[in-house]
């Protein structure tokens, strides 16, 4: 594959989801503009999807580096061109929150002054979410209690899902697999639904570009500590060990399980169907 398509594919994607849905989680922050949880995942859903059938022709459109590891894994990548799609994907994730705060900045500079919060402290966690994310969810209320193995697991739970989704949607030895124009859509609910059992936990990350990206840039501009609020690196090992490890685990379960149980299946079908050819013939 050419390493400029891949390279324009790649950013073009993350681009897209981060723009989209970083912005969804924005304007609900600032203006309530989506009142439940459903609608916000609804968006990320849509633009995982939009992304997809955007640049899919000029790379694998994986736009997520645990998914590209995942491919790597399953040995439906090669190493070579990993370099080149995780920079691609940090790349674009940065640019789109970079474009997001420059479309927001007065809002948020509005909204910190209207409930008394001085970015960089802790209390900015509350603007600060727009691009980074947090365990418990600031928005989830008291009820939630997340420890940071409670919200590892989370991460990792929720990209094991969706990379396993991926595959199962998109392997040619799957029959029941979906059109493949269709897959991209698919795809998009499945991260949908994830973001709306996950995301009271950690926000539903699911992708290492879409955290720390957005996160590098909310500290460059006057969140600093906010936006990495963990001494012990929690944010690390939640959003992008997490969804390496699920996307990883995912990957082995596929091509180790489900795939030769797939192949086999698809061996049967073809010798019962030549059973059935033969006693046709014969009759």
């Amino acid at each position: 594959m050419n390493y400029l398509k891949g390279f324009a594919g790649e950013f073009i994607g993350t681009f897209i989801i981060v723009l989209f849905g970083c912005g969804s989680v924005a304007v609900t922050v600032l203006f309530s503009a989506h009142t439940g949880l459903f609608q916000v995942a609804m968006v990320w859903g849509l633009a995982v999807t939009l992304a997809i059938y955007a640049t899919r022709r000029l790379s694998c459109a994986h736009l997520n580096p645990a998914v590209s590891i995942a491919m790597v894994v399953s040995r439906r990548m090669s190493v070579t061109l990993l370099p080149c799609y995780l920079v691609a994907q940090f790349a674009g994730a940065f640019v789109a929150a970079a474009l997001l705060y420059l479309l927001f900045s007065s809002s948020i500079m509005q909204y910190e002054l209207t409930h008394e919060i001085v970015r960089g402290t802790q209390s900015s966690i509350a603007s600060a979410m727009m691009f980074g994310e947090y365990y418990p969810n600031p928005m989830a209320g008291h009820i939630a209690s997340v420890s940071t193995t409670n919200a590892f697991f989370a991460e990792c739970t929720g990209t094991f899902a969706l990379v396993f989704m991926i595959l199962v949607l998109t392997e040619g030895c799957n029959t029941g697999r979906p059109d493949q124009a269709l897959a991209p859509f698919f795809i998009g609910l499945t991260v949908a639904a994830i973001i709306s059992i996950i995301a009271p936990l950690t926000q539903a990350g699911l992708n290492p570009a879409r955290d720390l990206s957005p996160r590098l840039l909310a500290s460059l501009f006057g969140w600093g500590g906010a936006a990495f609020p963990d001494n012990h690196y929690g944010f690390f090992t939640v959003y992008v060990a997490g969804p390496i490890t699920g996307g990883i685990l995912a990957a082995l379960c596929f091509t180790g399980i489900i795939e030769p149980l797939m192949n086999n299946a698809a061996a049967d079908d073809c010798k019962s169907d030549g059973a059935d050819s033969k006693t046709a013939l014969s009759d």
